[in-house]
């Protein structure tokens, strides 16, 4: 049997590829919207996808299943469970229900249904007809089991969320029970994901390692117990993932020649059209790192970094109803390129182009620019005690409450877009997050919101606790 897993880093997104050496066919399972990656794959493998399958509707990333099948001719193998659902699947597919599988020569790959994180999530067991027909190899169990965790099952809203955390007690006392304990679990996501709490760093485990040591398969737990556990400390959902439940049921549009800078929408825009497309309502992306643009950047630019936090945060703050214009330091192809793959892999695909010669030309050419002070941790104390600027910490509500600075006040980045309460748009911020880099992107928002005398904390809380300031915790 051959095996292979793909990760995404900045959406700690996993897929995979499972096929049989002796008939080469292939299977992806939860492929990523950038595909070229399985087919550059199967290619210098010599092998030829026959299957693609999701495990169920994302919400975190836009699916690349059905373009995948298309391209390839393969078939397209979805849940049968989405029927009356919130989200249904609106597009061409093979249902499958518990039980179904496909063949691959000594490969067989079987559903079962394990909802939870959403009704209509399966799973997959993986069995390797050379080694033992009957017991499963591999079980690829997308956002129901991870590594040391479980899927959260509170997207599709309040009213459902207890619903679907009690489908998944009864997937964990059902579904798992007699599988081996030698099974090896292959998850959707491993940490730094959105779509659960508590996820480990491994991206691989057994089913007999979490039955001792995963809390949510403490087989001890009454219902009520597992439930407050499943519920209990879940990040913040960022608010594209129900874009991305949409997309993903009616099926994502085809954006294989998007991402490779080939297709007609993509332009290359001079300043003279960047400042008619920012006039027109356009957004800019400016991907430089967060240094170069609060030292620099055109009005009204959002700062997003390029990096492993690109996808969460374009998705999370720009808007996905606006043109998207990258600028980055000089025009790079290729920069520009693995960013618009970046953006596209959590549905933002209204791309407009990106400007040419970057941020170097509109500096070259004498144009406007605006900057955000940067302060260092001592002069944000000294701000601070003599009432000269707040301190606002844009980190998350669960790093604020493990210890901030005393004195600071609190909205995690995100909510940045809506403004700071308390505090008029004229009075002296300065921001600060752990390191720089989301203090940079709320710096960005509140200037697009017109806040006008925001500074940032370069350096962040690292840069506060190495120089010994007061740090408290909650209570």
């Amino acid at each position: 049997m051959l095996f292979e897993a793909f990760e995404e880093t900045g959406l700690s997104q996993l897929s995979y590829a499972v096929g049989c050496q002796q008939s080469k066919e292939l299977a992806i399972v939860d492929p990523r919207r950038d595909i070229d990656i399985y087919l550059d794959f199967a290619e210098e493998e010599g092998y030829v996808i026959r299957h693609v399958m999701d495990t169920h509707i994302h919400a975190d990333y836009a699916s690349g299943a059905r373009e995948l099948a298309e391209v390839t001719g393969a078939k397209l193998h979805l849940s049968a469970y989405d029927d009356n659902e919130v989200f249904e699947v609106g597009f061409d597919h093979l249902p499958m229900q518990e039980g179904d599988s496909v063949q691959m020569g000594n490969v067989r790959i079987e559903a079962l249904h394990t909802p939870g994180h959403t009704p209509e999530h399966i799973s997959f067991l993986v069995y390797d007809g050379a080694r033992s027909p009957d017991v499963p190899a591999v079980a690829l169990t997308g956002d129901f089991l991870f590594v040391g965790s479980l899927g959260r099952p509170d997207l599709l809203g309040e009213e459902a969320t207890r619903g679907l955390a009690k489908q998944a007690f009864h997937s964990v006392r059902e579904k798992l029970h007699g599988l081996p304990d030698g099974l090896e679990i292959r998850p959707g996501h491993g940490a730094g994901s959105a779509c659960g709490a508590g996820m480990s760093g491994r991206t691989v485990s057994t089913l007999g390692y979490e039955r001792a040591a995963n809390p949510l398969l403490d087989p001890s737990l009454t219902e009520d117990e597992f439930i407050d556990t499943l519920l209990g400390n879940l990040p913040p959902a960022p608010d594209f993932y129900p874009r991305n439940k949409v997309t993903n049921s009616e099926g994502p549009k085809p954006v294989q020649g998007m991402v490779d800078l080939l297709a007609e929408e993509i332009e290359v825009f001079d300043i003279d059209d960047l400042k008619a497309q920012i006039d027109a309502g356009a957004v800019v992306i400016d991907i430089r790192d967060r240094l170069a643009f609060n030292a620099a950047h055109i009005k009204g630019s959002l700062g997003i970094e390029y990096g492993d936090n690109l996808s969460t945060w374009a998705g999370w703050v720009a808007p996905p109803d606006k043109p998207l214009i990258l600028v980055d330091h000089d025009g790079d192809d290729e920069l520009i390129s693995e960013a618009i793959r970046a953006l596209v892999r959590v549905g933002q695909d209204n791309v407009a182009g990106f400007l040419d010669g970057g941020f170097d030309a509109w500096l070259k050419a004498g144009e406007a620019f605006e900057n955000i002070p940067l302060v260092d941790a001592e002069t944000a104390k000294t701000d601070l005690d003599h009432d000269r600027r707040a301190l606002w910490d844009v980190r998350e509500t669960s790093e604020w409450d493990e210890g901030h600075a005393l004195g600071a006040r609190h909205t995690p980045a995100h909510d940045a877009r809506d403004g700071l309460d308390g505090i008029s748009k004229d009075e002296p911020v300065t921001l600060v997050c752990g390191s720089g880099m989301r203090s940079t992107v709320a710096a960005s928002l509140l200037r697009r919101a017109g806040y006008t005398n925001v500074a940032n904390l370069m350096g962040g809380m690292d840069a506060w606790e190495e120089a010994g300031l007061p740090v408290v915790a909650k209570d």
